[in-house]
């Protein structure tokens, strides 16, 4: 099980590579030292050849539109609703903000096993 260091170095190493790949810049190890090493952020090289290895079995281009185009929580109803109402309401967007977290979770997780 990973701790929330572990999980911080994880997304660390994500950020890097998304902005590597909208700089339209190779994802490799040199160059995710280089983006954590700019943000003065210590490489942590288990998790960048992790990740690597990760993304070398998908098409990360694929993978952004696919999150890109996860539904997003219903607009508020027009009408304004009672206090019972209203906290209904904020489970079901709650539950479904978490569904929609623990799935793209669950893609991420993939990436780190």
């Amino acid at each position: 099980m990973v701790n929330g260091y572990g999980r911080l170095r994880e997304m660390e190493c994500i950020y890097a590579t998304l902005l590597l790949h909208h700089a339209g810049q190779e994802i490799n190890e040199e160059n995710l030292r280089k983006v954590l090493k700019a943000a003065n952020i210590e490489p942590d090289e288990v998790k960048i050849k992790s990740l690597l290895a990760a993304l070398s079995e998908i098409d990360l281009e694929e993978a952004l539109k696919s999150a890109a185009a996860m539904p997003m929580a219903p607009a508020a109803p027009a009408a304004a609703p009672t206090p019972a109402e209203e906290k209904k309401e904020e489970e079901k967007v709650e539950e479904k903000k978490e569904e929609e977290e623990e799935e793209a979770l669950e893609g991420l997780s993939a990436l780190f096993g």
